[in-house]
């Protein structure tokens, strides 16, 4: 018999439908399918311990491990991957949350110009796509050569505010050669589209998808613990990585079709968010990961 089907049929009739399934999830590999399930469980049960877990602080959630085991009836001996597992799997789902405040956070973050430290990032985002020409001044119409659509890119970064920059200068920072080559097709005579535009759009995509709750699964096949900022941000390569090269599979005949490619490429990413075993990682190597 295998052994979830064991573990299973070990367990008394009394047990609630929550306290099997949390036993049951204990046993399987680590990811969006164990974690999903302990979510539902744990979301589901009459318990304010078991509920409760799914809103504590991060520093509590030993504490919160330790509550449900005992209210459970959870042996350490007879269950030893248990305590472990459901401590990994509540990382990741209060971190999910967390996540999506720090997102939050960021994208209501308005650039300003008056701003040092926004100024800085906005011209180390044009020394790193433009390493061989100088910009010429801080208001000019260069800054369409990395498809912003006026003379200040600040007025771009409305919709999503500082996030969209950061992830801008992160694709960069971190992927240098592959921003460069991604707005070399930005600026294709037919196939071209505004970089940062487009960039600032799809951020606009990850953050949507975060909100909804459909990164999940990407997450918690990912990411071993809480998910952070970074790991958002490397999702965001992926898809503006990802975009790219559908658009110029795709060879729409006019820029004014972008809303229509864009939702195509949307959905062709909600279909993979579906799939249990996700993993929406650009497969190269980061700067970092090259030294």
């Amino acid at each position: 018999m295998h052994r979830q089907e064991k573990l299973c049929s070990t367990l008394s009739s009394s047990d609630s439908i929550v306290s099997v399934t949390l036993r049951c999830w204990g046993i399987y590999r680590p990811g969006a399918t164990r974690t999903t399930s302990a979510e539902y469980s744990l979301r589901s049960s009459k318990s304010r311990v078991l509920r409760g877990a799914l809103e504590s602080s991060q520093d509590k959630l030993q504490q919160c491990v330790a509550e449900i085991m005992k209210e459970k009836n959870v042996e350490p001996q007879k269950d030893p991957l248990f305590k472990e597992s459901l401590h990994t799997c509540l990382l990741q789902i209060t971190g999910y949350s967390s996540l999506y405040m720090s997102v939050e956070d960021l994208r209501k973050q308005v650039f300003s110009s008056e701003n040092g430290g926004h100024e800085a990032m906005i011209l180390k985002l044009w020394d790193l796509l433009m390493p061989n020409v100088k910009l010429e001044s801080r208001l000019t119409k260069q800054w369409g050569d990395i498809g912003f659509q006026g003379d200040d890119p600040k007025t771009d970064f409305r919709g999503m505010g500082m996030l969209g920059l950061v992830n801008l200068l992160f694709f960069s920072e971190n992927y240098p050669k592959e921003a460069q080559h991604v707005l070399s097709h930005a600026n294709h005579p037919k196939l071209g589209y505004s970089y940062a535009i487009v960039g600032i759009n799809l951020t606009e995509m990850a953050y949507s998808l975060l909100k909804s709750g459909a990164l999940k699964a990407h997450f918690y096949n990912t990411v071993k613990g809480a998910p952070e900022l970074q790991h958002f941000h490397q999702l965001y390569c992926y898809l503006a990585y990802e975009f790219d090269k559908f658009w110029l599979l795709e060879e729409p005949e006019s820029i004014m079709q972008f809303n229509q490619y864009r939702e195509k490429f949307h959905n062709v990413v909600k279909t993979h968010l579906q799939e249990p075993d996700v993993s929406l990682t650009l497969t190269l190597s980061s700067k970092n990961e090259r030294k």
